[in-house]
């Protein structure tokens, strides 16, 4: 199902973007050395309850999973990079954390992720793989826009990954998203400009290049959930949910300055 949404259901999705950028960075900022995953999934389900939205994840329960993720937020430490399900872990300096959260409020759902290194240590490697995800996301958002088709935004996230060294897995991408998490149109991390559907002012897509260092085959984790590098090397993702316009992309979930 793809959703178009009109000017008042835009207005909600917007707030319910806000949201989602202002939970992550919330956790970004307690996220310490020290700090447990499971703690990070209880603040989260905190502020959730507070604004009056709801989960997209607690109850979620697709094919590729293991029953419902049970959790508020997906927390994936270093050779983890997607579904990350909050354990019993704690932080230590130097760790890469991704943090993925999709909410819905009022009817619209939003869905970003970010990724960041915890503590003092600034490991080369793994600074220059997030900062690889978030160019490639912001040459994904660049492509947006009226007219221009899914492969043109595929084809631009592709270029942008490849040029920085990474192989690139195709089994999970980007997606449009609105009165749920997951719809069509399906958004690959590559492909060819000019094919697929054409983008119209209202459509929402969530945008999510990820990578993992030396690989891109991904193993599923003992918890049915977490996907991890094959390889057991460093992942990263970056993730923003933007809007169609008729000036272009609208990012949702952009944190305020």
């Amino acid at each position: 199902m793809i959703e178009i949404l009109n000017p008042a259901l835009l207005d909600r999705a917007r707030d319910t973007g806000a949201l989602v950028a202002e939970i992550l960075q919330t956790m970004k900022g307690r996220s310490t050395v020290g700090t447990n995953l499971l703690d990070i999934d209880r603040w989260t389900k905190a502020m959730i309850a507070e604004a009056g939205a709801e989960s997209c994840y607690v109850d979620y329960a697709p094919s590729f999973g293991r029953g419902p993720f049970g959790h508020y937020i997906c927390t994936a430490v270093n050779d983890a990079v997607l579904h990350g399900r909050p354990r019993d872990h704690t932080l230590a300096d130097g760790d890469l954390l991704t943090l993925d959260l999709a909410v819905s409020m009022r009817g619209v759902a939003a869905d970003a992720a970010i990724s960041f290194v915890v503590g003092t240590a600034r490991p080369a490697e793994s600074v220059a793989m997030i900062e690889a995800t978030e160019r490639a996301l912001a040459a994904g958002i660049a492509a947006a826009g009226p007219g221009a088709r899914i492969g043109d935004l595929s084809h631009a996230i592709g270029t942008s990954l490849g040029q920085a060294g990474y192989e690139i897995n195709t089994e999970f991408g980007g997606h449009g998203i609105g009165s749920t998490m997951h719809q069509d149109p399906h958004v690959p991390n590559t492909g060819r400009p000019g094919r697929g559907y054409k983008l119209r002012p209202g459509l929402l897509l969530a945008l999510e290049p990820w990578v993992m260092a030396d690989t891109a085959e991904l193993v599923t984790d003992a918890d049915g959930w977490t996907l991890r590098s094959a390889t057991g090397c460093r992942t990263a993702h970056s993730e923003h949910t933007i809007a169609i316009t008729e000036d272009g992309a609208e990012i949702l979930t952009l944190p305020k300055p």
